[in-house]
Parts: C-alpha cells; sequence; structure tokens
C-alpha cells in the first residue's frame, strides 16, 4: 500500500450464505490521504455492504480492504481507534439523553479537544437534554454526526449521512466536511444524491448491482452529468436559437417556455440568454439512473 493511501480495496467481495448472487464484486480502489470520496449508487448498489466491510462487521468471501495500511480484518480494534464511523440506519440507546450518550462516547475514547464536542454541538443547534428515544429522525442523525467527528479521526466513514437533513443542517454538514478535509482528514462518503456529492467531494466512484463502473474527479463529473434547465421569457422564447448549441436537446417548449437539457460548457446557453429578458431560470438535478446509464453506454459495461 503506497504511504499516500488512507483507504484501500482489492478484489473486495461479499455473497452472502444462501444467496447465489454477490452483494459485492472484485471491487478495487485507492483513497488517498486528505481526499473526500463520493461512493455513489442507487439503494441496494452495495455501498453499505462495503461500508461494513471496511468496518469489519461482516467478513469478506474474496479479496481484502486497508485503512491506513491495516488490514481491515486482522487489525480491526487499532482501526476502530483511528475511524469515524455513522451507520446509514442510526441504532443508539433510546433511553439516554443526547447528553449521556456523548459522555458515554468519550469515556469510550477520550476526543483530543474536549472543546470540540461543544463547537459540533453548536454548529448542529443540537438539544442534549431530551431522550433519543424521543428525537426526530433529523435529531438522531445529528447526534450520529457529532459523535463520529467528536475525536477528529484521521478517517471518516459515512453511509449516507445527510439523511434526515433540513436544508440549513445539510450546509453545515458541507462545511464540516470542508474543515476535516483541511486538518487533512480522509473522508468515504456513500450517497445517492447527485448534487451533494458534487458539492463535497473531490472524486467519486459509481456502483451499481456490487461493481464498481466508473471514478471520475468531481471536476469531470460534473462536465459530464445531465443539466436540466427550465427557463420562462418575458417575451417569445428564442428556440432556434438555443436549437444551434451543440450538445443541447429541447426537451418541451412553449412560446415563451424552454425546458432544455445539457452536458458539458453551459457557456452558449448563457450568451444567448443574457440577450433576452428571462423570467425565471430553475435548474433541476438528473436523474442518478441516467447518469448510470449514461456510464455504461460510454464503457461498454
Amino acid at each position: 500500500m503506497a504511504r499516500d493511501v488512507a483507504i484501500s480495496a482489492y478484489n473486495l467481495s461479499k455473497k452472502y450464505q444462501g444467496t447465489k448472487k454477490y452483494a459485492l464484486r472484485g471491487l478495487d480502489f485507492d483513497i488517498k490521504l486528505g481526499e473526500v470520496y463520493g461512493f455513489l449508487g442507487p439503494n441496494g448498489a452495495g455501498k453499505t455492504t462495503t461500508i461494513r466491510l471496511l468496518m469489519n462487521f461482516i467478513l469478506p468471501t474474496l479479496g481484502e480492504a486497508k485503512i491506513m495500511d491495516l488490514d481491515t480484518v486482522v487489525d480491526s480494534v487499532e482501526i476502530k481507534s483511528k475511524v469515524g464511523y455513522l451507520s446509514g440506519e442510526i441504532a443508539l440507546y433510546p433511553k439516554m439523553t443526547g447528553r449521556q450518550f456523548l459522555e458515554y462516547m468519550s469515556d469510550l475514547q477520550p476526543p483530543k479537544r474536549a472543546s470540540y464536542m461543544r463547537e459540533l454541538i453548536r454548529l448542529f443547534n443540537f438539544e442534549q437534554n431530551q431522550k433519543i428515544g424521543n428525537l426526530s429522525k433529523g435529531n438522531r442523525q445529528k447526534l450520529g454526526i457529532i459523535q463520529a467527528f467528536m475525536h477528529e479521526p484521521d478517517v471518516l466513514i459515512l453511509d449516507e449521512p445527510t439523511g434526515g437533513l433540513d436544508p440549513l443542517m445539510q450546509e453545515a454538514f458541507f462545511e464540516l466536511v470542508r474543515q476535516n478535509k483541511t486538518r487533512g482528514a480522509t473522508l468515504f462518503i456513500s450517497s445517492h444524491n447527485l448534487t451533494e456529492v458534487q458539492k463535497m467531494c473531490d472524486r467519486v466512484g459509481f456502483i451499481r448491482e456490487g461493481k464498481l463502473i466508473a471514478e471520475q474527479t468531481i471536476g469531470d463529473f460534473s462536465k459530464e452529468t445531465t443539466q436540466t434547465y427550465d427557463i420562462s421569457f418575458a417575451k417569445e422564447a428564442p428556440l432556434a436559437e438555443i436549437r444551434r448549441i451543440a450538445k443541447v436537446k429541447v426537451a418541451v417548449h412553449t412560446p415563451r417556455y424552454v425546458s432544455v437539457q445539457m452536458r458539458g460548457d453551459l457557456t452558449p446557453l448563457f450568451t444567448i440568454l443574457a440577450k433576452h429578458k428571462v423570467n425565471s431560470l430553475d435548474r433541476r438535478e438528473s436523474s442518478l439512473e441516467e447518469e448510470f446509464l449514461h456510464f455504461y453506454r460510454r464503457s461498454g459495461k
């Protein structure tokens, strides 16, 4: 394992007992120190299985994985002292208050800075005195995030971390990711949300049906993602001009409204829009399934 690699997998595979099909097959990747890596795929693609293998909650059928040059099976205990983990399905102690739970976690592994936990509590505006069993899904998610980050670990492995968070708290989480990247932490973040991956990550891996089908830098990914814009004009829409743009598809149009789908450079579209009075411009994120079909067609997989 190279010195600059924080997380690696080689031929990592998992077939559950009693099933014929592999839940994960032949997974290979290297995630660099200080990198924010997005693991993108629809539900059932193998994201959670990968994370459970990395955390040694389940054993691989084939292959191996390493975290900070430690084998995830042989060195599991040492790895857990270096990793912050957030489950996709948080199960906490319902009769404890949030404060009691965080104190308990601090006793198990004292944070490097006691003040940092307080900073996280303020960042997420978390109410500590309610029992966990009475918390909303969003507040349980906040508690899960705080416990994962409060020890300032070298590596963070996070399964669908923004689930249940409102937009304001999602932005707080994105800021937390940026802060931890700045201090040199490595983050492995599973998601099925294209937009949040683009906001957070340096690189993204696409998994579907248990196989990694592509990896890209976030810059290349953003260039190739289909973007849909719904445009309402004050006067007649410049339909002919828009149709002359390369790689543009007019999905819907009326005399004063156009919906366009594009990949790549948006400058030609906005050059045209600048010459006309636009009443509204709305961007819709593309479907994850559409992006996977694009990768399948391009790679021949």
